[in-house]
């Protein structure tokens, strides 16, 4: 198969990914079941856009709660998360990222979060429930933040 072959094929598997995920966030930008803050995820990519959905709106409200703090009139869309090298080694950890933006009553102003991430050889068995714990940790010092700020 020739390199531009696979260029075309990743890029059809990639456009075909894009488009289902748009098709699936809407119902991700609500709080969940057991309520939370609400958080627009539309800018990120699938299976990421569902992590956060599932962990972030109630991580929110518990660090609001936790610092005496109302939930109610904020709202977070998330643009960006980035996950460091699965490597780790000797330059010590990785450096996972989440930035957004923070709206409380019309204002808005972004926030970014960062958590550290000790590679362990048993990660690169269970890939996906690695990256879901990195983006979940994230999302909890992402949360933290925001009711600090508040």
């Amino acid at each position: 198969m020739s390199e531009l072959s696979r260029r075309a094929v990743l890029a059809a598997i990639s456009a075909l990914a894009a488009s289902m995920g748009g098709v699936c966030r809407p119902a991700f930008a609500r709080p969940g079941p057991f309520g939370g803050v609400p958080v627009d995820v539309s800018p990120l990519l699938e299976p990421t856009a569902s992590w956060v959905a599932q962990s972030l709106p109630r991580a929110t409200a518990e660090a609001l709660a936790a610092a005496g703090r109302s939930e109610k009139g904020v709202s977070l869309r998330i643009d960006y998360v980035m996950l460091g090298s699965s490597q780790g080694g000797e330059c010590g950890p990785s450096k996972d990222q989440m930035i957004g933006v923070v709206m409380v009553g019309g204002a808005e102003w972004p926030l970014r979060a960062s958590a550290s991430y000790f590679a362990s050889p048993a990660d690169n068995t269970m890939i996906e429930q690695t990256n879901y714990d990195r983006v979940h940790r994230v999302s909890q010092v992402f949360a933290s933040w925001v009711a600090k700020g508040m």
